[in-house]
């Protein structure tokens, strides 16, 4: 990433995460696709499926007063850059380094808790609705969710969350 440069957001077409990833290097932007390896069973076989992390979502790292920025709307496989009226919206600092320092050596995000959470612990949604709202671990519902209660509007709430939405809090 260059000096200066932040992560962006990038709504691309649907199914087009990997096309508008290779088209936005080529025009020598900085880009990252988060993705995860999930095992699928079908007719009796075993196989592993990588998907994106975000579908339909990845980040390219741009100055927007010096990078030529507008061009990111139409490349190929991209729908539009997310702005805030007519600038670009910044992802928060350390968002993308939190997503790659979960990767494994192949490249692939773990999905699973943060290092020392458990049951019982307490956690800040960073992602989805709720982002910014604390409450305190409940259980692990399954690979892909876990229980959350959250204090809404006086009571206490389960919420089902992915394991990569939740921070320390």
């Amino acid at each position: 990433m260059m000096p200066g440069a932040r992560w962006y957001v990038v709504h691309t077409q649907p199914n087009g995460e990997a096309r508008a990833d290779l088209n936005l290097r080529r025009q020598g932007f900085a880009t990252y696709l988060p993705r995860y390896a999930r095992g699928r069973r079908h007719a009796r076989r075993h196989d592993v499926v990588v998907r994106p992390l975000f579908p339909r979502y990845l980040f390219v790292a741009l100055d927007p007063a010096r990078d030529r920025w507008r061009s990111i709307c139409s490349t190929f496989g991209v729908s539009r850059l997310v702005l805030a009226g007519e600038d670009p919206v910044p992802v928060p600092d350390g968002v993308v380094d939190e997503i790659r320092g979960r990767e494994t050596d192949q490249g692939f995000v773990r999905l699973g808790l943060p290092a020392g959470m458990r049951p019982g612990s307490a956690v800040r949604l960073i992602d989805g609705i709720f982002a910014e709202a604390t409450g305190v671990l409940e259980r692990i519902a399954d690979e892909h969710r876990v229980a959350i209660l959250l204090q809404l509007l006086g009571r206490e709430v389960r919420v089902f969350v992915s394991p990569a939405c939740l921070g320390a809090a």
